[in-house]
């Protein structure tokens, strides 16, 4: 089984490095390997810089899903359904105006301060109110993001960016090229920090009384995953923009096939984000070709459809 979600993997990396508004054939490339012509300019400064924007970004934004969802307890939550996105677009909006010098890193930091800061304030409301209902955690998350985004587009339109910021800060890897997306390598310390900590965010799973009576640490571990999922959002933001359900639908379908062992299932969870983003880029570059459908609206109307469908199978 593995094998062939490897191989599925690969050959969707395969059509991403082909399918572009410039028709690209092996030939091509075969004859310019020397590092020149117009076919080899493509390959190593757009469209291999782009595939790996898509990979690292798909692999950390599911793997987020995943820490949350051991985090809340609630396996409809995601950063676009608890506000981290949200909160993250409003640290970047802060940043540009207050700090316009500090650049990308600069920007990163803010957006990661307050993503970081609306993931604490969302769990802090979800454990205080202790709904029964599971479906309602998602449903405050929305609406909690529905505030925060409200406040960044206000706080945009105050200072004559809203356009700008809604062109800006939907998902998007048309703009990828390189020199502009590697600050995305960082979501690769994450993945290997989550994965080494898999088994404690099991045990976080399973609520604050059974991990401590288990020795663990779980303000620690909570914090630590929170920092992790504000680290990778905020590279994405920044980089690519926000892309909404990516979190959401990839631990699901893994976790019907795979169960719910982590530890276990965390590369399959990664290597899904993956192929997820791939797929809906892919469909983005071909629906109008040769013009491009933004991922994030792809991806949040296939996101968009699976949540509901997820919703309505757990009220079943």
């Amino acid at each position: 089984m593995r094998l062939r979600w490897w191989l599925g993997f690969a050959l969707l990396c395969l059509a991403s490095l082909l399918v572009g508004a410039r028709q690209m054939a092996w030939s091509q490339l075969w004859a310019f390997s020397g590092g020149s012509g117009d076919a080899w300019l493509t390959l190593t400064a757009s469209r291999l810089p782009r595939l790996a924007a898509l990979v690292l970004t798909g692999a950390g934004l599911a793997v987020c899903g995943v820490i949350l969802q051991h985090i809340v307890r609630n396996k409809f939550v995601e950063p676009g359904t608890s506000g981290g996105l949200d909160a993250a677009k409003l640290g970047i909006l802060i940043a540009m105006t207050l700090v316009p010098s500090a650049g990308a890193p600069g920007r990163m930091a803010l957006a990661l301060l307050f993503c970081f800061a609306s993931s604490l304030l969302y769990v802090a409301i979800i454990a205080r109110i202790r709904f029964k209902n599971t479906v309602l955690v998602p449903v405050i998350g929305l609406m909690y993001g529905s505030v925060l985004s409200a406040v960044a587009e206000f706080y945009a339109y105050r200072h004559n960016i809203l356009q700008s910021m809604q062109g800006w800060l939907l998902g998007d890897f048309s703009r990828i090229v390189q020199g502009h997306y590697e600050m995305l390598y960082i979501i690769l310390p994450v993945v290997a920090l989550a994965y080494l900590y898999a088994q404690r965010f099991t045990v976080l799973g399973m609520g604050e009384e059974m991990a401590t009576s288990l020795g663990l640490g779980y303000a620690a571990t909570a914090t630590l995953g929170l920092v992790l999922v504000a680290v990778t959002v905020s590279a994405t933001v920044i980089a690519v923009g926000a892309i909404p359900f990516v979190g959401l639908v990839v631990p699901q379908l893994v976790a019907l096939y795979k169960g719910d062992h982590l530890a276990r299932n965390l590369p399959l969870v990664a290597l899904g984000g993956a192929s997820l983003l791939l797929v809906c880029d892919i469909a983005g570059r071909l629906l109008i070709y040769p013009f491009e459908v933004p991922i994030g609206l792809t991806a949040g109307a296939l996101g968009g459809v699976v949540f509901l469908v997820l919703i309505l199978r757990g009220r079943r």
